[in-house]
């Protein structure tokens, strides 16, 4: 088995430990927002979308930006860059939902 991941990692010898570790967990939290989902929409009965669904969302995309910057990938620059921007987005629109602005005054 060691033998194994020796070998696989020998192949991305061009990166960086520490890179490799920053794609594979910007990655792992990216996946990681499914489970949420999952078990959100499984104690509800049904299909719903939690608040930690947009924040792992948006901390997965921005790793995994970082990690197309320090690897000058465009393909994931692009893909992540739409995702981050709607991800925030959701996150605003929440926010302006559970924290309205107050009415204006009442009249006496």
């Amino acid at each position: 088995m060691a033998e194994f991941f020796r070998n696989l990692f020998s192949k991305f010898g061009d990166i960086p430990a520490w890179l490799l570790l920053l794609g594979l967990g910007g990655q792992a939290v990216f996946m990681t927002r499914f489970v949420i989902q999952w078990i959100a929409s499984e104690r509800a009965g049904r299909s719903v979308i939690p608040i930690a669904f947009w924040w792992t969302s948006l901390s997965g995309a921005a790793l995994l930006f970082a990690y197309g910057i320090f690897r000058a990938d465009p393909v994931i620059l692009l893909g992540q860059s739409l995702g981050f921007f709607i991800y925030s987005r959701n996150l605003v629109l929440i926010r302006r939902e559970l924290h309205p602005k107050a009415g204006p005054p009442s009249a006496p």
